[in-house]
């Protein structure tokens, strides 16, 4: 690598190919979810094996969907952004090659290992010991180089968005290990160190805050880059999004618990995760408006750029999925949505809506970038793409809705000598029309999932477009990427 100041330039190629394989993974993930959705209608698909029924398969496909594609998805963006934004190569290109072949192993261990059937059971770490280490390993290389990056920036701040990636970075790492202490009792089994109540305290501290860092803290920094950046504005307040960072991290960690209602968790400890969830929806909410209202004077852009709607669009499902969050995190709401569909729709409207709509919007942006493109091959199918997303999202979450009620309902209803109105049967029953509205829904998100990966083929297959391989021809270190802008507040910033 050359000295820093003379032609340095920007590792893409770890960028690259972090995306093209969030790209592969997210086709592999949804399509699984897709096959156990239709599992729920035709139960015979689930063929009478182990290694194709429902309750492995499900694992897989949140493993699938939230590290391997959305885990590719935020190295990927952090890559990219922590280079363009402190004006400076990753610190190192053999670590940051590390992390991506580890991680890729990681995905594949897990999707033999899932399968077979090798599971801790706990809910978003099922993954057992020898997988575990492996996490941790790539995870703290992935710290040192973020770090290591920001450590030789050569802008005076740090820009907002790394603030957020640093946070879920930290978080995660810790998140992962205490979480996972366990004793292993052969190749492929282990124990955890817990206990009963106390075990269950520990993994939703860690579930919930899986969510919270690793879908939204990590998402919320592609926000504050792929925002700003595509259209071309300044974001609307640079003190709200710091009062925004600090707020969510400082609260997110206490809301896990209330996952447990109704348990033996200590009251206390469940009233105190409901009271932090209830509090959490202020920085949400500060956080969604502050999205939203950078295309404050621009919203016209929306009507013809179409990676600007995916970008609008998922803030928008953000600003609702933590509005109904806190909503059921309260005692008596649980009550009725617990177990029931309404928790699988209030997933799916962040994960689909939030988390898979801002990248998509972050990869049609960037890739056509490391690939020294102007834009993507064909712009029209990101707009295609786009309402197959979108309909696919609100028909999934829709149904999801009304099942859940009508589940939590019928098995609210009593006769008046105290037997159960409805047995579990007849729930299922009554839920069928929505598993069907669902499935269609999840082929429509699949579909446009298919269009995006055609969309990226022939983009990178260009003849003008760089070569994987062909780092020293990337764009070199630009010391002003952009003319100095004001946000809303007046304060300076640089995306």
């Amino acid at each position: 690598m050359q000295s820093p100041g003379i032609s340095e330039t920007y590792n893409y190629k770890v960028v690259r190919q972090f995306a093209i394989a969030s790209v592969v993974w997210g086709i592999v993930g949804m399509a699984v979810g897709v096959l156990i959705a239709a599992q729920l209608v035709w139960p015979a698909l689930n063929f009478d094996l182990p290694w194709t029924s429902f309750g492995r398969l499900r694992p897989l496909h949140t493993n699938a969907v939230i590290f391997a594609f959305g885990g590719s998805v935020l190295f990927a963006t952090s890559y990219y952004i922590v280079q363009r934004t402190c004006q400076v190569r990753l610190c190192s290109d053999r670590a940051a090659a590390f992390t991506f072949w580890g991680w890729q192993a990681v995905i594949i261990a897990a999707a033999i290992s899932l399968p077979m059937g090798f599971t801790t059971t706990k809910e978003y770490a099922e993954l057992e010991w020898p997988i575990n280490i492996l996490i941790a390993v790539v995870w703290l290389t992935y710290a040192w180089v973020f770090f290591g990056t920001i450590r030789r920036r050569r802008t005076p701040h740090i820009y907002v968005a790394n603030w957020f990636f640093g946070a879920f970075v930290i978080t995660i790492a810790i998140l992962h290990v205490v979480n996972n202490l366990a004793i292993p009792v052969g190749p492929m089994k282990s124990y955890s160190i817990y206990s009963g109540t106390i075990d269950a305290m520990v993994q939703w501290w860690y579930g919930h805050n899986a969510v919270g860092f690793f879908l939204t803290a990590g998402f919320l920094g592609v926000m504050y880059y792929f925002i700003p950046k595509q259209a071309n504005r300044p974001i609307y307040s640079y003190r709200l999004s710091i009062v925004h960072f600090w707020a969510l991290i400082a609260t997110y960690v206490w809301a896990g618990g209330h996952h447990l209602h109704y348990s033996p968790l200590p009251e206390w400890a469940q009233t105190a995760s409901m009271v932090m969830s209830i509090i959490l929806l202020a920085p949400s909410w500060g956080g969604m408006i502050n999205g939203i209202m950078t295309l404050s004077g621009a919203w016209h852009k929306l009507r013809t750029d179409p990676i600007l709607r995916f970008l609008i669009v998922a803030v928008s499902f953000y600003g609702m999925a933590t509005f109904e969050g806190p909503l059921m995190s309260i005692r008596s709401v649980n009550a009725l949505s617990h177990n029931t569909d309404w928790t699988v729709g209030h997933v799916h409207s962040a994960a689909l809506g939030w988390v898979a709509m801002i990248s998509f919007g972050a990869l049609y942006h960037l890739i056509p970038k490391v690939y020294g493109l102007q834009q993507m091959y064909r712009v029209s199918w990101i707009n295609t793409h786009f309402w197959l997303a979108l309909s696919g999202t609100v028909l999934y979450t829709v149904a999801m809705w009304v099942n859940g009620l009508i589940q939590g309902l019928m098995t609210r209803a009593v006769n008046d000598d105290g037997t159960l109105t409805y047995s579990f049967i007849e729930t299922l029953d009554a839920s069928y029309a929505g598993y069907i509205v669902r499935l269609i829904g999840g082929g429509l998100f699949l579909a446009g999932m298919l269009l995006m990966a055609w969309n990226v083929w022939c983009t990178v297959r260009q003849d003008d477009a760089l070569s994987l391989d062909n780092s020293p021809v990337d764009p070199p270190v630009e010391h002003s990427m952009d003319p100095e802008k004001r946000s809303h507040d007046g304060v300076e910033v640089q995306a």
